[in-house]
């Protein structure tokens, strides 16, 4: 590479860790000002909330801002590039303009490795901190209990409950059917269900369990003796919190979506929206470099304002578009592969019409 290679990777990633450092710092202000009475009534210590709460929620900024840091970053620097009319000695000293983005794309691959990496292998686990503390401090008022529960376990197996709370891990008005093909052939219900940790098993209360076999039925009694019995459950499957998928490993992810999608629950298209995101996202690095270079390399009047500007708008269109199509796949049934790629797809065909109409 060449000189003007190093100086141009230096100034986007200087640019974009500066950029990001000052964003996270104003947002950790702000969320500490929101935060500070859930804090104070928790009689929690400055490094309980440093090592149990910003340790996971940081990285979490960091990866949401991302997108927009590095589009600002790009334009930012691009665009006083232009206005000292250090681009146009480049570009007529005869290096081509595809020749001009290579360190851009150099740097955007630099950050796309650095945020895949992230979502696969640090923010699963820094979310759990951040979600497990919100959850205990700051949405404590939140009721834990799932109602209605109904739940396919396996291809003849099928359970009901009408609330789980996730704190006690207890359930109530448990039932369990069994089938063969279309016909019932067992069913148990219990007035209480609950989960032993220690042993990794349920605990059934009050029980009454139903054999069919034809016109044959056999009953047995209300038993007031618990019984421990092992089902293809655990008390996540019941979680109340919207967050819960940002917690899992991408093994546990994977693992997951096979189990519900045998079980049919309803969250399938939420947990392969999470997958097909912490893969695809990184690309944004891409897109919004493409578009940054393209809208800023053209030195206008008024220096970096307009293009600043025009960034800025891009960016949160970008940020909103990802939200609509996330909202579309949840609920309104959008594939959720075309969820996730069609904010990129969309903006990048947007850079590339930019790029064929900018200088060169």
């Amino acid at each position: 590479m060449k000189i003007i290679d190093w100086y141009i990777i230096s100034k986007y990633l200087g640019t974009f860790l500066y950029t990001l450092t000052l964003f996270v710092v104003i947002i950790v202000i702000f969320d500490l000002s929101e935060k500070l009475d859930d804090f104070l009534s928790a009689n929690l210590t400055f490094w309980q909330v440093i090592t149990l709460y910003y340790a996971g929620s940081i990285p979490f900024y960091v990866n949401m801002l991302s997108p927009l840091i590095n589009f600002i970053a790009v334009i930012f620097f691009t665009a006083k590039m232009a206005d000292q009319t250090e681009i146009v000695p480049i570009l007529s000293g005869g290096v081509s303009f595809n020749r001009f983005l290579l360190p851009y794309f150099i740097s955007a691959f630099i950050i796309f490795s650095v945020n895949l990496a992230s979502n696969l292998y640090i923010l699963p686990y820094t979310n759990q901190l951040k979600n497990s503390f919100e959850n205990t401090y700051v949405k404590k008022n939140a009721s834990p209990s799932k109602n209605n529960i109904h739940m396919k376990l396996d291809a003849n197996t099928y359970i009901y409950m009408d609330s789980f709370d996730n704190k006690t891990k207890k359930g109530s008005r448990f039932s369990l059917d069994n089938f063969k093909g279309d016909v019932l052939t067992k069913k148990l219900v219990a007035e209480e269900i609950s989960y032993d940790s220690l042993k990794r098993s349920w605990k059934l209360t009050n029980y009454s369990v139903r054999y069919i076999n034809g016109l044959k039925e056999t009953f047995v009694r209300e038993m007031t003796k618990p019984k421990d019995t092992v089902l293809d459950m655990r008390p996540d499957d019941f979680s109340a919190y919207d967050n819960i998928f940002e917690n899992l490993s991408n093994k546990e992810l994977s693992d997951k979506i096979r189990k519900e999608k045998t079980r049919g629950t309803g969250i399938w298209n939420d947990l392969l929206f999470e997958q097909y995101k912490r893969y695809l996202h990184p690309l944004s690095a891409f897109v919004l470099t493409l578009i940054g270079v393209a809208l800023s390399s053209r030195k206008v009047r008024g220096g970096v304002g307009l293009p600043l500007g025009i960034g800025i708008l891009l960016s949160f269109g970008y940020i909103v578009m990802n939200q609509f199509a996330k909202m579309f796949s949840l609920k309104g049934g959008t594939s959720p592969l075309f969820a996730v790629l069609a904010p990129t797809l969309f903006f990048g065909l947007l850079g590339y019409y930019l790029l064929r109409k900018a200088p060169k």
